[in-house]
């Protein structure tokens, strides 16, 4: 990256609808140049253009999840069967006691202790040896999140594979679901 492709990087992180004239002056080129120019970064796979949710003003609950799992084979297998989880924002694999960290999301409480205890919990997966739940106060400086949000609510089970229509936790009430089914009671 050069000069110019660091200022349109620094432009679109302040406002991501920044146009191409706006990103052109800034940079001393054409529009058709600074279209160029974004192209590129966004061909390369170096740069990502979305919308991002703030938490604070959606009332969005996120936690940090520390756990440590007992094989490279039973990593394999968390991350395979929750790559497409609505609810999970990243996942971090590190080293030291624990090995993987997840960045999750919840609408409540509620919904947030299910997130740890039921099915659809990485607590509950095999291969988990400790796992440490961490709810986040307050997210400094930016609370802004890429926040999966599904539009069509159509499955009937959730990328997890677990019924939502059958767990005690949403019969009572006390989870709101996988965003990703047809189930989903929250405002996402």
């Amino acid at each position: 990256m050069d000069e110019r492709d660091r200022k349109i990087v620094s432009i679109l992180q302040r406002d991501g609808r920044a146009t191409l004239s706006e990103i052109a002056n800034a940079i001393g080129l054409s529009s058709m140049g600074a279209k160029k120019r974004v192209d590129k970064l966004v061909s390369r796979d170096l740069i990502r253009i979305k919308p991002l949710l703030n938490t604070e003003k959606l009332n969005i609950i996120t936690a940090l999840i520390a756990m440590e799992l007992e094989s490279a084979e039973a990593l394999e297998r968390l991350l395979e069967r929750f790559k497409d989880c609505p609810r999970i924002l990243k996942f971090y694999i590190t080293t030291g006691g624990y090995n993987l960290f997840a960045l999750i999301f919840a609408e409540d409480y509620h919904s947030l202790e299910s997130v740890s205890l039921e099915k659809c919990s990485l607590r509950s997966q095999k291969g988990v040896r400790r796992f440490e739940l961490y709810p986040i106060q307050e997210i400094m400086y930016d609370p802004f999140l890429d926040i999966n949000v599904v539009p069509d609510k159509a499955l009937e089970y959730a990328p997890c594979g677990v019924h939502c229509g059958t767990c005690k936790r949403y019969e009572q009430e006390r989870c709101l679901g996988c965003p990703a089914t047809k189930y989903y009671r929250g405002k996402l």
